[in-house]
């Protein structure tokens, strides 16, 4: 079976205008269209495939202003959104934004899915690229934790493991979190402006069905977990 990766950064219970988020989502897509160049067009969903590329939308603050709005884009005291981009309906990137809300019980989200499957998929699957997918996760949404992985990753004892308690191929700490221990070779750790941090793993893909990865990823997370550094997430002040 063909591992399957994601990337997403997560928060909680910070409240903020449809201003607000409008302003992170345009920031968010246009940093991602400098990674990468097929995600500089973007589609909201319909009935087909073929109806769903003729709803081809802006990602400026004004767009998303206008589409938060609409009730359907409302959810409590929320916005949310989910837009896809791809030329094949079985080669798609997916975004689900959910942002804005007070509540601790609802999990702030901004979660991409790339290709399954298709002539993409190497290239949007490194490192570097997924480095940057995170870098720009943390600089316009500013969550608590993020994080880009393989979907088998993770710890397996229970079906929905709790963001800001796992580590991925490349994980962002804010710096509220504290600071990063001394990591292994050939882990990666770069500052994030003065937001935070990212960890990357390894230069090459992240796979569960490599022993040396799983076993790197095993001793990342005890470090990090004696720092401090994994746990549940936090409600959030307002920005």
């Amino acid at each position: 079976m063909r591992e399957t990766y994601h990337a997403g950064a997560y928060w909680l219970a910070r409240h903020e205008s449809a201003q607000d988020c409008a302003r992170r989502s345009e920031r968010f897509f246009s940093i991602l269209g400098r990674c990468n160049k097929d995600w500089n067009r973007w589609h909201e969903t319909a009935n087909s495939f073929e109806e769903a590329r003729q709803r081809s939308v802006n990602t400026d603050a004004a767009a998303f202003l206008k589409m938060f709005g609409r009730k359907r884009n409302r959810i409590g005291d929320g916005f949310h959104f989910w837009l896809w981009s791809g030329e094949k309906p079985d080669e798609t990137t997916t975004v689900n934004v959910a942002c804005g809300s007070s509540s601790p019980l609802t999990t702030s989200v901004c979660l991409l899915k790339p290709p399954k499957q298709g002539a993409s998929v190497e290239r949007l699957l490194s490192a570097s690229l997924l480095a940057e997918v995170v870098r720009a996760l943390a600089l316009a949404w500013e969550p608590e934790w993020a994080i880009a992985t393989s979907d088998a990753s993770g710890p397996q004892e229970t079906e929905r493991p709790r963001p800001g308690t796992f580590t991925g191929w490349v994980t962002y700490f804010s710096r509220q979190r504290g600071r990063i221990p001394p990591l292994p070779e050939p882990v990666r750790v770069e500052a994030v402006e003065d937001k935070g941090t990212l960890v990357v793993l390894t230069p090459e893909r992240f796979s569960v069905s490599n022993p040396e990865h799983v076993a790197l990823a095993g001793r990342v997370h005890g470090l990090l977990e004696g720092a401090g550094l994994l746990r549940p997430l936090q409600p959030m002040s307002s920005k």
